[in-house]
């Protein structure tokens, strides 16, 4: 999960029935917010699970499990989320410019997890079948935002040409 810097969801994926409701998931969010956002620790156990987390900016990324996941695992997930991130906002990670971005956001977290299942922790990869997916989309298919990005793209060529 990504949370702003009051604690506020961004982006979020559970992938088991934990936290069925929206309201437990938020009050869940809250709590770990509220533990970790003057804390300098990378991992936290939280009602028996198991949570590492990083900040940069002005949002906090978190990845969670069980209390009997491997916190390296868990670790290597959350700096594949982190780097990707970086990699695809061009090292503009902060909450403007993910919220503007959200769709791709969704569309690499879908990448390194399916199903709680880790899939990919290479973000290069991550960040090349993104792309690809965005780039093959018919146009009627793709998002406002991509279809503007491409018009942008189209007009900053043919005006540099």
């Amino acid at each position: 999960m990504i949370l702003d810097n009051d604690g506020n969801r961004l982006l979020a994926k559970y992938y088991d029935s934990t936290f069925p409701t929206f309201k437990e998931q938020k009050t869940f969010e809250q709590n770990l917010f509220n533990k970790t956002h003057r804390a300098n620790g990378k991992v936290i156990m939280l009602g028996g699970i198991t949570s590492v987390y990083r900040s940069n900016v002005d949002i906090y990324f978190y990845v969670v499990g069980s209390s009997h996941e491997n916190e390296l695992i868990l670790v290597s997930v959350l700096n594949c989320l982190f780097d990707t991130t970086t990699q695809l906002l061009r090292k503009n990670v902060e909450k403007r410019t993910l919220m503007e971005n959200l769709d791709t956001m969704y569309l690499a977290v879908d990448e390194i997890c399916d199903g709680g299942i880790v899939l990919e922790s290479d973000s290069s990869t991550i960040v090349q079948r993104v792309a690809q997916r965005s780039e093959e989309l018919p146009l009627g298919e793709q998002t406002v935002a991509q279809v503007l990005q491409s018009a942008k793209d189209q007009l900053k060529w043919s005006l540099l040409k």
